[in-house]
Order: C-alpha cells, then sequence, then structure tokens
C-alpha cells in the first residue's frame, strides 16, 4: 500500500499547490484558476479535495443557469 504522500500513479511525491479547473457543461466553457489542489511532483496528476469540487460544481451549475458564454474566476 502507499503512503498517503505519495502518488498511487507514480510513486512521486504529492504536494499542496494550486490548478487551473476548465470544463464545458455544453453551454459554454467555466474556467477556475488557483484552484486549491494536491499535485504530484513527478507526473502531475492532481487531486481536488471533495469541498472544493462541490463548490466548483455549484459554480459550474450557475453559469449553466445564467446561460454564460465564458465564466473565469479564481478561488
Amino acid at each position: 500500500m502507499t503512503q498517503p504522500d505519495k502518488c498511487r500513479l507514480c510513486g512521486g511525491m504529492k504536494a499542496s499547490g494550486h490548478t487551473t479547473f476548465s470544463v464545458d457543461p455544453g453551454d459554454g466553457p467555466v474556467v477556475a484558476h488557483h484552484v486549491p489542489a494536491t499535485i504530484c511532483n513527478q507526473c502531475g496528476k492532481e487531486w481536488i479535495e471533495t469541498q472544493t469540487a462541490q463548490q466548483l460544481e455549484t459554480i459550474v451549475e450557475e453559469a449553466r443557469q445564467k446561460k454564460h458564454q465564458l465564466e473565469v474566476l479564481s478561488l
């Protein structure tokens, strides 16, 4: 079993950092910059905590309801 601070994919070290999240739910892209994430220093795999993912889901749903063509934010 891998250690919690080791990447399951490559064995690299995971560390806190930030990423850019983007999705196109069909009505136009939504981009969030500076999203807190855990990132592998070797392969670059990113993990977003459940609470942050839920916040992103809310943001995307609000953008869909507003029918924005592009929504760019920072968390």
